[in-house]
């Protein structure tokens, strides 16, 4: 009988990631298909997007209306579909410091690596949208200390996210970023950043890593600038998120397969795009089918394996 090695917990590799000076690129996720593809295409961790569980799951917009119960669910089954760590965004905590406090052991008991934390107002909305509002800077600093406090692992990452960049300004925002890091903010995150000069001054105030937001990554915003990962390296940035990369991307191919479709149905005629569409081994391939098949093998019986599969089992 063998018996099985506990691998290091999500929060301790991310920890031993960020630990080692790496630039870390997180892609934007929010169900099983997008982070498994960010795993298969390498990337060492993920990051999931409040907006786009919101958007996916629920089929709203990110206006505050997602609740905390909705969002662990999501990305617990997000972060036990793969071996790369996974941070939350567990928008501004729903509620006070004590609310923060249980949202933080929510999170950490669902097998996240660490989550953001960001000091809007409720109803809080997504940081590129106008209107939004912030909680003063010493509840701000509370809810931090409650989220370190909160934490069973030391390991586990406590980002500070800043929304004061649009509602006061970058001199108000250094001083967030001091006083956030003072509080245990393990990682800054600035976000609807103007510039490079911006980031840069935010990198120098912090003196822990920074997080910055590029959004859909390979396409530009308005509301931020389009920057390499190599240019964002070279300011000081430690990680970038892509937020809203993966779910536009699906957005684009599901809309051309649509179309491709309604022209089969209006020319009577059959309409081939496999360009447009993976193939059906592939997917079994992503969901990984094969390790699974391997599994029934080595426990099932003869007798169920060929009632299973039937003759594919005869040798």
């Amino acid at each position: 009988m063998t018996r099985s090695t506990a691998l290091p917990s999500a929060a301790a590799r991310l920890r031993e990631l960020i630990s080692s000076g790496a630039f870390l690129v997180a892609p934007g996720v929010y169900d099983g298909y997008s982070v498994r593809l960010a795993e298969a295409a390498g990337f060492s961790c993920a990051a999931t997007s409040g907006a786009a569980i919101a958007n996916a799951v629920l089929g709203i917009e990110d206006v505050g209306l997602m609740g905390l119960a909705e969002n662990v669910a999501q990305c617990r089954t997000i972060a036990r579909a793969v071996s790369i760590p996974v941070t939350a965004d567990a928008d501004n905590g729903y509620g006070n410091p004590m609310n923060v406090w249980h949202t933080t052991r929510m999170f950490e008991e669902a097998g996240l690596a660490g989550m953001n934390i960001e000091d809007q107002a409720s109803p809080k909305r997504c940081g590129h949208m106008p209107g939004k509002a912030l909680v003063g800077r010493a509840e701000m600093v509370k809810k931090i200390e409650a989220a370190c406090m909160a934490r069973r692992d030391d390991d586990f990452v406590v980002i500070a996210r800043t929304d004061a960049l649009a509602v006061e300004g970058l001199e108000a925002t250094l001083e967030r970023v001091r006083a956030y890091v003072a509080a245990g903010a393990d990682m800054i995150f600035p976000d609807a950043v103007g510039s490079e000069e911006v980031i840069a001054r935010i990198v120098e105030a912090a003196g822990v890593p920074v997080s910055i937001n590029m959004g859909f990554g390979i396409r530009a915003r308005p509301t931020t600038p389009l920057i390499s990962p190599r240019r964002l390296k070279e300011l000081g940035v430690r990680r970038i998120s892509l937020p809203r990369m993966l779910p536009a991307a699906a957005i684009m191919g599901m809309r051309s397969a649509l179309a491709a479709m309604k022209a089969s149905i209006e020319t009577g005629e059959t309409v081939e795009r496999p360009d447009l569409l993976v193939g059906i081994d592939e997917i079994w391939s992503l969901m990984g089918f094969p390790a699974m098949q391997a599994l029934e093998r080595s426990l099932l019986t003869t007798d169920a394996l060929e009632e299973r599969y039937g003759a594919e089992n005869e040798s």
